[in-house]
């Protein structure tokens, strides 16, 4: 039972709905939010309260009425007041300026004619009726004639006002305009369907119309959609301006989101360098654009020229080149990437898309290929945009031929034959043969030159692409048969620079097994997987005779790390280039195997500042081999901080943590006392 409310409780509301309206303005329309969502929140959350404690108060033009209405069993029909026809296409420069001659012979004008010119949206045209500033109902363009009243679904659109702000505005305005969804929102939207098993969106403008005609206006309310403003349609009790340009600035004023991109132009030159600049900027947009607007300015010449069938005669749309088409799949080949990562490549039968002959196009990865069930021989829809590799967007399922053959990746790598591999939760699959494949030579041998593997001094990444690009190495067991003639062959080496890299490998011979087995590149092993399955199996052979099972009981290696370690060990051109090798000189002392429980097991160190007695590296590596873990953050968990001299502010977190702090002195008594 609700009693009278007070005239404070009144004023309260009004104020309330008064400030909701004009932030959602600042934010959706003016893009420069004053206040922060959690301030937004709980303003909002205020009128809530009050509003279902007094229900009699509740107005449809209130903030909290955006969501709540229950779904339809179908929309209903409105037919529109003033039809929203459609505008005539232009492709080329000879078509504006037929279209700005047949404008300037109609309005009997030898000068230029001013244009109001504006990004073309790829949404859907919208029509939204207001009375005393009220939105009252929301229709879709139809066929221009006739739409379907959407007014439930527009009223969930935070960009789309409830009620009108300002002063001045009609009391009966009808607005029309492109709903549509932002790039970004399209990602997010696409991504949640997909966690959700549900059908993904093929482009922003299919996600945006679905997204409006449903029948449940919750589901409407949770998709990410705004609106740009392009014009009016009904106006009747009150004023409007007499250029299409300053009619728009009007409805921004009265709360409605405008495209920033507006401007007046002058002449067929004017529109033609608009169309330019515009199609520079397109694919940086947040948006999809598909081509630009053009309309005589002055709503007098407007209605001089009139109408030609179902289009104006005073306005154009200048489209972008096709950023979609349709052709054949006829087949798909499979390339390696430098980490040997497998990528399918649609090879296709030509097709002209955004200004360009396309023939190949990316597929992205099986799980992309099964999704949108891609198969050979199909009728696929290729899409283009600015300078982005092409992509097979989707399928015509109506056009698929009876012989359209599924799509699988290769056993085999195409490059070198070793196997291929897809651990659980990755979306490529890889060539497991990285010591010997050529897609993967460059890379391989830098990682393997790294200075946490085999810290090869002064070959540096553009040495390897000189010394892959000239033919002296092959895999990175070749580097240890290179000769001083054969580096100073190369550009920019001398004799001192081939000395000092010669002498950089001699070094490079006498390592750790555990730098050996970072080198080598085993997917999934990284450095503190190499100590560990270093101190575990004791020697090389001992590690690459174990099965998955024996790997799993390394302390962190599961299933998948244990697949890959044990799949990468079985390509027999990864043995031949570990037996070069060693074979090449290449030793290591051999580990103490892990046979009892290690005294620092369990324990997490934090390494801070600079030690006198050994680098910060041989530190973590004495602390890895008595069972420690060694973090580069400081926390809760956190056993101990090393401190050097100049330690910084994980020294000032560890104090503020309550973390016990080593001195170095304490650190190597620590050290000794273990040993």
């Amino acid at each position: 039972m609700t009693t009278n409310p007070s005239h404070e409780l009144v004023a309260r509301i009004a104020k309330l709905r008064d400030e909701l309206h004009h932030h959602n303005y600042l934010y959706y329309v003016l893009d420069a939010p004053e206040i922060p969502d959690a301030e937004y929140d709980r303003l909002f959350q205020e009128l809530q309260q009050l509003e279902q404690q007094h229900p009699e108060l509740i107005t449809p033009d209130s903030p909290t009425q955006r969501v709540g209405a229950k779904p339809l069993k179908e929309f209903g029909e409105v037919r529109h007041e003033v039809p929203m026809l459609s505008l005539a296409n232009a492709f080329t420069e000879g078509d504006i300026n037929d279209f700005d001659r047949r404008v300037r012979e109609g309005l009997g004008i030898k000068g230029e004619v001013e244009y109001s010119a504006e990004p073309k949206m790829d949404g859907l045209a919208v029509s939204l009726l207001y009375e005393d500033g009220v939105l009252v109902r929301g229709a879709t363009r139809g066929d221009g004639t006739t739409g379907e009243d959407v007014t439930q679904n527009v009223r969930t659109i935070g960009a789309i006002p409830l009620r009108l702000s300002g002063k001045g505005y009609p009391r009966r305005l009808e607005v029309r305009g492109e709903i549509y969804m932002p790039r970004q929102g399209f990602d997010e939207l696409n991504k949640r369907q997909a966690a959700r098993g549900d059908k993904m969106f093929a482009n922003p403008r299919n996600a945006a119309a679905g997204s409006l005609r449903q029948l449940d206006p919750r589901i409407t309310a949770d998709r990410p959609l705004t609106m740009f403003c392009y014009g009016i349609g009904r106006v009747e009790g009150g004023r409007i301006a007499e250029r299409h340009s300053e009619i728009l600035h009007q409805l921004s004023q009265w709360g409605l989101r405008v495209s920033p991109l507006i401007r007046v132009v002058r002449g067929a030159q004017g529109c033609l360098d608009y169309y330019r600049e515009i199609g520079e900027q397109r694919d940086a947009l947040p948006f999809d654009i598909d081509g630009v607007v053009y309309k005589v300015d002055h709503i007098e010449q407007q209605e001089t020229l009139g109408f030609i069938s179902r289009s104006p005669r005073w306005a154009v749309a200048h489209k972008f080149p096709a950023q979609e088409e349709m052709t054949t799949l006829l087949d798909v080949e499979w390339q390696v990437g430098r980490t040997g990562a497998l990528t399918p490549v649609a090879r296709l039968e030509p097709v002209f898309v955004s200004g360009v002959t396309v023939s190949n196009a990316t597929l992205h990865n099986q799980d992309e290929i099964d999704r949108k069930d891609v198969r050979i021989g199909d009728t696929v829809i290729v899409r283009r945009a600015g300078d982005v590799i092409p992509e097979v967007a989707g399928v015509v399922l109506s056009k698929r031929p009876a012989h359209a053959k599924k799509v699988h990746y290769p056993a085999k790598c195409p490059v070198c034959g070793s196997d291929v591999e897809r651990l659980e939760d990755q979306a490529a699959a890889h060539c497991t043969g990285g010591l010997y494949c050529a897609a993967q030579r460059k890379e391989a041998i830098k990682h393997f030159a790294g200075r946490r593997a085999m810290d090869i001094d002064g070959l540096g990444d553009k040495l390897v692409e000189q010394l892959a690009d000239e033919g002296l190495i092959h895999d990175v067991a070749d580097l240890y048969h290179l000769t001083h003639t054969q580096l100073t062959s190369l550009e920019r080496m001398g004799d001192k620079s081939a000395a000092n890299l010669i002498d950089a490998l001699e070094k490079s011979r006498h390592t750790t097994l555990a730098r050996f087995l970072l080198a080598i590149g085993i997917p999934e092993v990284g450095e503190a997987t190499a100590q560990t399955l270093a101190r575990h199996f004791g020697d090389l052979d001992a590690l690459m005779a174990a099965d998955e099972a024996a790997l799993q009981l390394v302390q962190d290696v599961g299933p998948v790390v244990a697949q890959s370690i044990h799949t990468f060990f079985h390509q027999p051109h990864n043995r031949e280039v570990i037996n070069k090798l060693i074979a090449a000189g290449i030793t290591w002392p051999n580990e103490q195997r892990t046979t009892h429980h290690q005294p620092l097991a369990g324990k997490i160190f934090v390494l801070t500042g600079t030690l006198s007695t050994m680098t910060r590296d041989e530190a973590k590596e004495k602390l890895e081999a008595l069972g420690a873990k060694v973090s580069g953050s400081v926390s809760k968990k956190t056993s101990y901080v090393v401190a050097g001299e100049e330690a910084g502010s994980k020294l000032d977190k560890a104090h503020e943590l309550g973390v016990e702090v080593l001195d170095e002195a304490a650190f190597m008594e620590m050290l000794a006392s273990l040993s």
